[in-house]
């Protein structure tokens, strides 16, 4: 008997287990159809609007995070690719890759104010907020121009071969330049001049700073890994195997966790930088490849090349002290219950029958009474 409710407590231990953590696990909980082929995400934090380019439209989606619905439509140049979000001004940077523009959205009135010519097809953008610049990567012209946003005008440009992805690093006033060979190339923004330049993966694409670490996060699309670079020594201090292809990255400032856009596996695999290991891996639309963090509603915004939408990841944000079971339930779980509900039922049984044997006691055929009525030896009637 023993044995028994050892075994019922476990079950009922294990049961727990597999339902509990799954009210806190990173999952999707909204799919926004956008334009064609969104290849750009970035989150305004002025408005709670998350912007997207649509590469094949020629236009930008905003997304209101309280709706999650598609409020504007902005039409840009030609191809627009990648975007940043400008906190000072409250505008979005957008490129324009076979236009060869920047198209300068203001998120007052979802209009372009502003276009300006650069060189040979703009690709990566990240905004410099402790100078209130625009770095543009351009592989056309090996070069990262530097934009002034008071003014909208360039007023550097910076030779790096085959510029790509681009991440603004607050803590070193710093801009990390992946080439999509094997180099990251760092630069100062208190000069603009190449300082270090670190060795990483094959084919190094989009990156993203953590603040709370110090360091930059990689992706290595040939690799299928991320390269973890130390902002204090600028080298690579871990490398962490994804899935096929990742291409966009984003920082979950919250959990402190890098998001990573595994565009042919249809996945996001979730970086703890506690550990450098994977965590998590949430299922998306079609080729996901970019991704930003929005910090007010805890939660992150992954564009789906393939899909024509933006799959919305909660990351997992529910108290643990209050969980609240999904409402579909795994069929593991539900198996588990079942199990221990019937063990329980079994225990109840079995301990009722020996209640009943114990009150009720089975006289023997070969028995006679004594001569009291009772029976020989026992106190109790039958």
């Amino acid at each position: 008997m023993n044995k028994l409710y050892v075994v019922v407590l476990l079950v009922i231990f294990l049961s727990s287990l597999v339902l509990i953590p799954l009210s806190n696990a990173q999952s999707v909980n909204a799919t926004v159809i956008v334009g064609d082929s969104p290849t750009g995400v970035a989150y305004d934090s002025g408005k709670g609007e998350v912007f997207v380019t649509n590469y094949a439209d020629n236009t930008v989606s905003v997304i209101s995070d309280n709706s999650n619905k598609v409020v504007a439509t902005v039409t840009v140049g030609l191809e627009p690719d990648r975007l940043a979000y400008d906190s000072g001004k409250g505008e979005v940077f957008v490129g324009n890759l076979a236009a060869n523009s920047i198209s300068v959205i203001s998120d007052a009135t979802n209009k372009v104010v502003a276009t300006l010519t650069v060189g040979g097809g703009p690709l990566g953008l990240a905004y410099d907020s402790g100078k209130g610049e625009v770095f543009v990567s351009d592989p056309g012209t090996d070069t990262v121009s530097v934009i002034s946003d008071s003014s909208n005008t360039i007023i550097a440009s910076i030779p790096v071969n085959n510029a790509h992805g681009l991440v603004y690093d607050a803590g070193k006033g710093e801009i990390f330049v992946s080439d999509y060979t094997q180099t990251v190339y760092v630069i100062s923004d208190s000069n603009n001049q190449v300082i270090a330049n670190v060795t990483a993966g094959n084919e190094p694409n989009r990156l993203a700073y953590d603040s709370g670490k110090g360091e930059i996060f990689v992706t290595n699309e040939l690799d299928n890994s991320v390269s973890v670079i130390s902002d204090t020594t600028n080298d690579v201090v871990a490398t962490v195997t994804v899935d096929s292809s990742p291409v966009g990255i984003a920082y979950n400032s919250a959990k402190s966790e890098v998001f990573v856009n595994n565009q042919d596996s249809n996945t996001v695999s979730v970086i703890s930088d506690a550990t450098n290991t994977v965590v998590a891996t949430v299922v998306t639309g079609s080729h996901p490849i970019d991704a930003d963090y929005d910090t007010a509603k805890g939660e992150v915004f992954v564009a789906n090349g393939d899909s024509k939408s933006v799959s919305i990841i909660s990351s997992g944000s529910t108290p643990a002290s209050t969980p609240t079971v999904p409402e579909t339930t795994p069929l593991f779980a539900i198996a588990v219950l079942i199990v221990a509900t019937c063990l329980i039922t079994m225990v109840i049984k079995k301990k009722t029958q020996q209640t009943k044997s114990f009150f009720h006691p089975i006289r023997s055929t070969n028995e006679k009474p004594s001569a009291s009525g009772r029976r020989a030896g026992n106190n109790f009637f039958p």
